[in-house]
């Protein structure tokens, strides 16, 4: 199992650690997981996502070779912009969903998955061999921490001679944070106000980040929070985990991540079978719902279903700490698809009427 370079910070700080791709993580600190939910929908938190991978691509061709092997359109891309995009195989499957940074007119950074970190390295080189570029997997070298909240500015501010309130959503600056030159990046996986801070250096530098988030955003409420309120924070926002309701099974269509697939584009792998498939009518569709009843809990695997019928099965689900009700993702076909529709999740012998609901199921912020 890998470590991160906060991993004797996270056992210090009483963190319940668990194997999560390939690494020891912490699931969350002894407050709980609804305490930090909270926390991050209330003050700001503080997340160690340094097991998630970073690709660098630089070369004349850089843009042309990102424009091949993901959906969205990076030529809309300026330095100092990021966006959201894909990965599919040549049947239009997802092979993982990532980020895109242009760094600079010939510069990419890709962030991948943890768990697919492997798996999308060797996709990756397997394509550039017919592009003028150079690749280079930096994940080892990169502290990733996500600080996000409604307060996460005012907590950050004190640290940084960059004005952070002046970098816009998807946009980035490369600057300086506790005197450690990172990558200050307005996104993250919550649905508030945040940035996540990519920067190199060893344990001792990562300790010095750490540690002086917490004391610049104690007056704000900044606590530690683990992959647990992660997990629930972005299921709430109806935001896809991969391997739960995305995976090389599913397609961007299908997955209600059209808006991020330029299909005009021009060529990309997998861009055949997803015009068929938008040509023909997307078959089946991830959508959210609630639970009608309060102490029923979807899981992923259980079985949805509509007038007694199994028509698909959930993906994701969990109660919403924000709203209080159990909440879930999962496939259906399309008919089954609009909002309001009446379903059945079966767990085993147990069942509990849901209706299909509009994402996020909680409100933009």
């Amino acid at each position: 199992m890998r470590r991160t370079r906060f991993y004797s910070l996270h056992q210090r700080l009483g963190a319940k650690i668990v194997p999560f791709a390939g690494f020891e993580m912490p699931i969350h600190y002894p407050r709980g997981i609804l305490h930090e939910h909270t926390v991050v929908r209330t003050a700001v938190g503080v997340f160690d996502v340094s097991h998630m991978g970073e690709f660098e691509i630089r070369g004349p061709q850089a843009l042309e070779f990102v424009q091949y092997i993901t959906v969205n359109d990076a030529s809309k891309l300026v330095p100092g912009k990021a966006q959201y995009s894909v990965m599919c195989n040549e049947h239009g499957g997802i092979i993982d969903d990532l980020l895109v940074y242009r760094l600079a007119t010939d510069r990419f950074m890709l962030v991948v998955n943890a768990a697919c970190e492997e798996k999308d390295w060797q996709w990756i080189q397997q394509h550039a061999q017919r592009f003028d570029v150079q690749l280079e997997n930096i994940s080892e070298a990169i502290n990733l921490l996500a600080v996000q909240g409604p307060r996460a500015i005012e907590a950050l501010q004190p640290l940084t001679p960059v004005d952070l309130s002046a970098i816009a959503y998807y946009s980035f600056v490369e600057g300086e944070l506790a005197s450690v030159p990172m990558v200050l990046s307005r996104t993250g996986y919550t649905g508030e106000l945040g940035f996540e801070l990519y920067f190199r250096g060893d344990e001792q530098t990562a300790e010095h980040v750490w540690t002086s988030l917490m004391e610049a955003g104690r007056p704000y409420g900044i606590e530690p929070v683990g992959l647990g309120a992660r997990d629930t924070l972005r299921l709430e926002k109806g935001y896809c985990l991969y391997g739960n309701d995305i995976d090389e099974t599913t397609t961007p269509l299908e997955a209600g991540l059209g808006w991020i697939t330029k299909l005009q584009k021009g060529e990309f792998i997998g861009r055949d079978a997803l015009l068929e498939q938008k040509q023909r009518g997307v078959e089946r569709k991830l959508v959210g719902f609630v639970v009608e009843a309060e102490r029923f809990i979807p899981r992923g695997g259980y079985t949805i279903a509509y007038n007694g019928t199994a028509v698909g099965r959930v993906t994701s689900g969990s109660i919403s700490p924000s709203l209080g009700v159990p909440i879930g993702l999962g496939y259906v076909p399309t008919a089954f698809a609009e909002v309001g529709t009446p379903l059945e999740i079966i767990a085993g012998t147990r069942s509990s009427p849901a209706r299909v609901v509009a994402l996020p199921f909680y409100p933009p912020q």
